[in-house]
C-alpha cells in the first residue's frame, strides 16, 4: 500500500513540475528579435579563447586581424559556452546588448533594411 502511495505522489509531483514548467515560457521581445535579424547579416568570426578571457581573446582578434566594424565575434569559452560579442565603431559590445538596442549603432542602420521594402516582400506572398 505505501509503494503505491508513494508511485501515485511522484507522478502528481512530475505532473506538477511540468505544469509549473510549461507556465513559464518566455516572452520574446519583438525589438530584440529584430535586433537578431539584423545581426544575421552582420560578418561572423568565430574564435577559441584558449587561457585568456573572452573578452581579451576577441579584443587581440580584432587587432591582429584587423577586422573593420560591424563584425559579430563568438568567442568560444569552452565545449558548452560561446560568448557573442558585436566589434562596432564605438567598441566591443555584448551580442544580447546590441539586440535589444540595435537603434543606437549607426553600423546597423545601413544593414537594415527600410520598413515600406519589407512591408511589400511580404504582399508578394
Amino acid at each position: 500500500m505505501t509503494t503505491d502511495f508513494v508511485a501515485i505522489t511522484t507522478i502528481y509531483r512530475l505532473k506538477e513540475e511540468d505544469n509549473r514548467l510549461a507556465r513559464r515560457r518566455k516572452r520574446k521581445s519583438r525589438r530584440r528579435q529584430e535586433g537578431r535579424r539584423i545581426l544575421e547579416n552582420v560578418p561572423q568570426y568565430s574564435i577559441e579563447s584558449g587561457d585568456e578571457k573572452p573578452v581579451t581573446a576577441a579584443r587581440k582578434f580584432i587587432q591582429s586581424a584587423g577586422i573593420l566594424p560591424p563584425a559579430l565575434l563568438l568567442v568560444k569559452r569552452n565545449e558548452h559556452t560561446t560568448d557573442r560579442y558585436f566589434w562596432a565603431e564605438k567598441g566591443l559590445f555584448g551580442a544580447q546588448y546590441v539586440e535589444e538596442n540595435h537603434f543606437l549603432f549607426p553600423s546597423l542602420k545601413t544593414l537594415e533594411a527600410p520598413s515600406g521594402q519589407e512591408q511589400l516582400a511580404l504582399a508578394g506572398r
